[in-house]
């Protein structure tokens, strides 16, 4: 949209390049189609039988953004290579797959620093909360996306779950930040009433015309009827797509859902055939025993969010009853917004999950890394993605190796970075690429003007606070 214009930004890549050596821009033509990552010293990845690997000294090559092949490197010659990126330079990148942040609301963003989570009750935060939502307009909320998304990707994040009210605001900001987005609709929605299944449909109905995946929502089970749970059932058959939702957050909603369906959460979700691989279930914090055998036997995705469960006083996820059940390969993590969370990183909040249920259970650096990869790529059914292989598309997140939070490492153990990464916490990465495209490159962003964009952040959230009549 053209009122957005003034955040992007209209030098081309080449000219961003001049003077970069790890970069040679080999082809004039506009769109980069192959490019070659010339001899990573490291690349971290998940392998065809979902085992934690680490590669040493390897190329890529990638074409029209797929993973076509990986090769040692040896100086091997590629024709018709349109972009080099030199991986090996000053002692070398690491390369992950692309995170992928399993839960988020992103146009909040705007809302950073307006509430105090230390005082009053949930219910009192999200009263407060919606009170600002209220206030927001269509420009807040894609500005607010834009925040999120670009933090996101500063932190190696390449594909978001978003859980939404406002369908279109978050379309344009993945667009405008060329972020990968599923694009959760809330059909029944705390903060926007006029929501329904309806309009729901409306956007499931013509999903091709959208750049953003669509999926649908619902804030909390008990804020639903069961005619709308009914066809919101219809619509995930019909158009086969994902259904997320707030799940047993805290005891008060699961209170609210015995109340209303006879049910704790996920035997009420069970009984109206709404449990399965198509539904994910974020929190899920106060889940009984027999509720998560249920979810592993249905196999049904989970998100925890630890950080947002402790700033809240929402509970304890109990990680150590879905390990011995077997399934945590159904977990993901996410962020959630920054009303719940400081910084919009996975890694953190890996490290969060480890110290979490340390006491009960060790959570392994292996297991953690699948969490921000293959495992959130296999909940959220997004194909050949949250690996590096050949066939896989090209999210990949490249690291400086000789920077804080990596060094030292055992080079001969050198699994030990996985460690490094997630026990440091949350570290901008160097470049990303998504689906083939450098969005950032040299630690900076190459579509948005992150200056204007700060710029715009502070000054719609201070009209919004006029608008609110708040100081």
């Amino acid at each position: 949209m053209k009122q957005f214009e003034f955040i992007t930004r209209y030098d081309n890549f080449e000219s961003r390049r001049q003077g970069r050596t790890r970069y040679q821009v080999l082809s004039r033509q506009k769109d980069v189609k192959k490019i070659l990552i010339n001899g990573a010293a490291l690349i971290i990845t998940v392998d065809e039988n979902d085992k934690l690997k680490v590669l040493k000294n390897k190329s890529l090559l990638i074409v029209n953004g797929v993973i076509s092949e990986i090769f040692n490197f040896n100086g091997k010659k590629i024709k018709g290579v349109d972009l080099v990126y030199n991986a090996y330079e000053r002692e070398g990148m690491v390369v992950t797959p692309g995170f992928i942040n399993g839960h988020a609301h992103p146009p909040m963003y705007l809302l950073r620093s307006s509430m105090s989570l230390d005082k009053g009750s949930m219910a009192e935060q999200l009263a407060k909360m919606a009170q600002f939502e209220k206030n927001m307009n269509f420009e807040d909320f894609v500005i607010g996306a834009i925040g999120d998304f670009t933090e996101e990707q500063k932190n190696g994040i390449t594909t978001t779950f978003s859980h939404y009210s406002i369908f279109n605001a978050v379309e344009e900001a993945a667009r405008i930040t060329h972020h990968n987005v599923i694009n959760a609709i809330s059909a029944v929605s705390n903060s926007h009433p006029e929501n329904n299944v309806a309009m729901a449909e409306k956007i499931l109905k013509n999903s091709k015309k959208y750049y953003t995946i669509p999926a649908i929502a619902i804030h909390y089970i008990h804020k639903a009827s069961p005619q709308q749970l009914m066809q919101i059932k219809g619509l995930i058959k019909k158009y086969k797509v994902l259904f997320t939702m707030h799940a047993a957050e805290t005891e008060g909603f699961v209170a609210e859902c015995v109340k209303k369906y006879g049910n704790r959460t996920a035997f009420a979700l069970d009984k109206l055939g709404l449990l399965n691989s198509n539904v994910v279930l974020s929190h899920s914090v106060h889940f009984t025993d027999e509720e998560i055998k249920l979810v592993k036997k249905r196999k049904a995705g989970i998100i925890h969010l630890p950080t947002s469960n402790k700033i809240h006083k929402s509970g304890e996820f109990k990680y150590p009853k879905f390990y011995t059940e077997g399934a945590v390969n159904q977990i993901a993590l996410g962020t959630d917004s920054v009303i719940s969370k400081n910084s919009l990183d996975l890694l953190s909040e890996a490290l969060q999950t480890r110290i979490m249920h340390h006491d009960k259970k060790i959570v392994f650096y292996e297991d953690l890394f699948k969490m921000l990869t293959s495992n959130a790529a296999r909940i959220l059914k997004l194909g050949k993605v949250g690996k590096i292989l050949p066939g896989h598309r090209a999210d990949l997140s490249i690291w400086k190796l000789n920077d804080r939070g990596f060094i030292p490492y055992n080079e001969k153990k050198p699994l030990s970075l996985v460690g490094n990464m997630i026990t440091h916490g949350g570290s901008f990465i160097r470049d990303l690429m998504i689906n083939g495209e450098f969005v950032i490159s040299n630690r900076a962003h190459n579509f948005i003007n992150e200056t204007a964009l700060l710029n715009q952040l502070q000054n719609s959230h201070m009209e919004l606070r006029r608008r609110m009549g708040k100081s």
